[in-house]
């Protein structure tokens, strides 16, 4: 080892790096910190001892033992490379440093000459605020002055001088020199400064928290018109006096009950006053509260108005109900219902008509909903065609297409005949005062027999017209085609006498065939336009639902622009799914359509809440007798339509007898949803979907909760699995079989059990679980069971007719030789609603 070598001490060469970092803080503080740079020691052999280990690996005497020369120089080379590597490693590592530090000084700058620039404009604008305030109490002061002059007599005319000592000495009390200027150039000043004050406002940036509070450019600003009126108001005080402005007398219309605000609003008074008046009158009533009219009225006439009175039921005279004029008729396709029983083929002889396929849409090929359709014959005519179910469960729906027909279209099965939905459809045409066509449907079949179908009507007072009647009826075929178009030619003709007419230029009119809450567009109605145009963004009432219409779908899927009579489309942008049947009627402005709807569903409220309460007590007495003796079955229900959760309902209805009946607790349109659920729950109830699924949130509810769904998409099996459930709700009928007879001919006393009765069974057998009966000349003294029955000394179970017994009653020893025990068995057996 050489002496340089040896001055060497261990550490890290050059020591630690010492500097000041400054760190920036907000609102303009900064704090200088002392950082010290430490570098990682770097370890780099030594040229002497890279000698010696050359040496030391060609010195086999110096070298551990069982290591080779090529080892020795592998594991030699290995070390080198990584020591270059680990030199490497360092100087990028410094590098990254030095980069780091760099983007840290310059984010320092940044930071620094943003808060210096943050302060000039803070400071800035601090300066143009008291130069503000500055200038306002030198005009005040100014101003005061010249009203102290004004004031002053008229002092005797000033000479040149004295005038020259007053401007200067008004120049100095302002704080500037006017010596040299004009008035002229000193408003020239004034203006520049101005304009350069804005010009800084505008480019100062950010608005801050001293212009908010100042005031200042980019605060809330008065209006002109605000300008204006204190302008007025001090012109007014000027000359003397406040202008007194006159009253203004207004109708105000007086509904039975009001709130005040309502009575304020129509008053246009204010509301704080109106409260006012109503406390000196003795009534603490709030803005929200209601008032009677009389109360109201009085109001009215002390604030100087005048009182129109007026009933709830006013708000529906917005609803045109003008008789049109007949130059304005216009003529209009007819409205065709086709009717009839089930599977009679209905909507297979619209599908041929229309040349589509709608049956196969249908779960379980019925018809569960009221479709609407439009035909064009070859002919060019058009034709609105209403398909009804034939289930008894849709008598409502049939009815309610017969109320809006203008022809109805029997169809009656040549195999089949005059059935009760039939029967029923011709009761709804005769109560609808609507012409009829009789379509023998099925003459395909080799069993058709149509003749019997026109004897068949004649017992309903249907006579056609090959029986001499004035009844059109044709023979189809929905299979084969036949008699289509002599079908379409009777329904031409008959409309053609009709002379059918409406006004298309009014206000639209129309029916709700059908409605239903589809998901994503929210209610959707069926609407048969009866009168007027209905076009796309007219606002509407329907029920006790309002709307605006958002789009109209005709019956193919396309949008239309706007529905003529006899027209039916889907009408979507209803605030909420109205009632099968409902009129829908257009209206001006979407405050009579609210106003109309809320009236329609409170009268609706009040009148579903007077049809359930019980006005006396024998009432209430007999009704909660009633609930007690009948069991009922609970059902939550929801459909896909309302046609269909209204059919459901009556079918419900009519399940049950004196001892069960089924109580629909709600029923809706629309997915099953989780307060459905909750609803369910709380009165143990099942949920019942038709067509209609649960959603998620639901299902997770209901599995939860232990709530039952049940999905069904046939009515029949609806009602029958109902009628299932509502017959397990009846007690089961007890029967008694009679299966022996014994006669008591001698009458024992045994210790521990009391008196045995010594009996010869006469006929029958007498078992020992079998219920006995005790006959004392044929009058029942007691009935219950036997403690024991004995053959000899032995225990037995039966004792088969002939033979001797010994018998024991349970709790009974009144037993005498002669009297006769009647033995029998009881069974259970089920009951079911028919």
């Amino acid at each position: 080892m050489s002496d340089n070598d040896g001055k060497k001490t261990l550490g890290l060469r050059g020591g630690p790096r010492s500097g000041q970092v400054k760190q920036s803080f907000s609102h303009g503080r900064t704090k200088n910190v002392v950082v010290e740079t430490k570098r990682k020691r770097v370890v780099v052999p030594k040229a002497g001892a890279q000698n010696k280990g050359g040496a030391a690996g060609g010195d086999p005497s110096r070298r551990p033992a069982g290591i080779s020369d090529a080892e020795m120089e592998r594991r030699l080379r290995a070390l080198a490379a990584a020591k270059a590597r680990e030199a490497d490693e360092a100087a990028q590592r410094e590098a990254e440093e030095k980069a780091r530090e760099v983007e840290r000084e310059r984010r320092r700058a940044e930071i620094e000459a943003k808060d210096r620039e943050d302060r000039e404009r803070e400071e800035a604008l601090k300066a143009k605020a008291e130069a503000d305030e500055r200038a306002k109490r030198e005009a005040e002061e100014a101003a005061k002055r010249e009203r102290a002059e004004r004031n002053k007599p008229a002092p005797a005319a000033p000479t040149p001088a004295d005038a020259e000592a007053a401007e200067a000495a008004a120049a100095q009390a302002r704080g500037k020199v006017v010596k040299g200027k004009t008035d002229r150039e000193r408003d020239n000043d004034r203006r520049d400064t101005r304009a350069k004050d804005r010009t800084d406002n505008r480019r100062s940036g950010k608005l801050t928290l001293n212009q908010a509070l100042s005031g200042g450019e980019g605060g809330r600003q008065r209006s002109m018109a605000a300008m204006k009126r204190k302008q007025e108001r001090a012109r007014q005080k000027a000359m003397g006096g406040v202008e007194s402005r006159e009253k203004v007398v207004r109708d105000v219309q007086l509904p039975e009950t009001i709130v005040v605000q309502e009575l304020a609003n129509r008053m246009a008074e204010r509301v704080a006053d109106v409260v006012k008046a109503l406390m000196q009158s003795g009534i603490m009533a709030t803005q929200n509260q209601s008032i009677d009219a009389d109360t109201a009225e009085l109001i009215i006439e002390e604030f100087g108005h005048k009182v129109v009175r007026v009933s709830d039921a006013d708000v529906e005279q917005v609803i045109d109900t003008v008789e049109d004029k007949a130059q304005d008729l216009k003529a209009r396709p007819p409205v065709i219902t086709i009717m009839g029983h089930v599977d009679h083929g209905k909507t297979s002889l619209l599908d041929a008509i229309r040349n589509a396929k709608v049956v196969a849409g249908e779960a379980g090929g019925i018809t569960q909903h009221i479709g609407a359709y439009q035909v064009t014959t070859d002919s060019g005519a058009v034709l609105s065609f209403l398909d009804t179910p034939g289930h008894a469960a849709f008598t409502s729906m049939r009815a309610r297409g017969a109320q809006v027909t203008d022809i109805v279209v029997l169809v009656v099965a040549a195999d089949d005949a005059v059935m009760p939905q039939t029967i029923e459809a011709i009761h709804h045409a005769k109560a609808a005062g609507v012409p009829m066509i009789v379509a023998i449907n099925k003459c395909d079949k080799p069993s058709a027999n149509p003749d019997k179908v026109r004897t068949d009507l004649l017992q309903h007072e249907v006579i056609v017209e090959k029986m001499s009647g004035d009844v059109q009826d044709v023979e189809v075929s929905a299979i084969t085609g036949k008699g289509l178009d002599e079908l379409l030619e009777a329904i031409a003709l008959q409309s053609e006498i009709l002379e059918l007419k409406a006004n298309p230029d009014r206000a639209a009119q129309g029916a709700v065939i059908e409605a239903k809450l589809d998901v994503g567009r929210g209610p959707v109605a069926t609407v048969l336009v009866q009168n007027g145009t209905l076009r796309r963004g007219d606002i509407f009432v329907v029920g006790e639902q309002w709307g605006k219409v958002r789009a109209l779908i005709d019956d193919k899927g396309d949008r239309v622009e706007e529905a003529g009579p006899s027209v039916p489309v889907e009408v979507l942008g209803i605030n909420g799914t109205p009632e099968a049947g409902d009129v829908l009627n257009v209206v001006e402005t979407e405050a009579q359509a609210r106003e109309i709807a809320e009236y329609r569903e409170h009268a609706a409220k009040d009148k579903r809440a007077a049809a359930g309460a019980a006005t006396t007590l024998d009432q209430l007495l007999a009704k909660a007798k009633a609930d007690e003796s009948v069991a009922e079955l609970p059902i939550l229900m929801k459909a896909d339509v309302q046609g269909s959760a209204e059919a459901i309902v009556q079918a419900m209805e009519k399940i049950g007898n004196d001892e069960v009946r089924v109580r629909v607790l709600h029923y809706g349109v629309g997915a099953i949803t989780e307060s459905d659920i909750g609803l369910a729950e709380a009165s143990n109830a099942p949920v019942i979907g038709f067509n209609v699924r649960a959603n998620a949130p639901a299902r997770a509810a209901a599995n939860q909760k232990g709530v039952e769904i049940r999905y069904y998409s046939v009515i029949y099996d609806l009602v029958d699995d109902v009628k299932a459930a509502a017959s397990g709700l009846l007690s089961n009928e007890i029967r008694e079989n009679f299966i022996g007879y014994a006669q008591i001919k001698e009458v024992f006393k045994v210790s521990n059990v009391g008196k045995v009765a010594g009996c010869l069974v006469t006929e029958g057998v007498a078992r020992r679980s079998a219920g006995v009966r005790l006959l004392r000349d044929n009058v029942v003294i007691h009935e219950g069971t036997l403690k024991t029955l004995k053959r000899f000394k032995d225990e037995v179970s039966e004792v088969q007719s002939g033979q001797e017994c010994g018998m024991a009653f349970e709790n009974h020893e009144d037993v005498r030789p002669g009297d006769v025990i009647e033995i029998f068995e009881r069974e259970e057996v089920e009951r079911s609603l028919n």
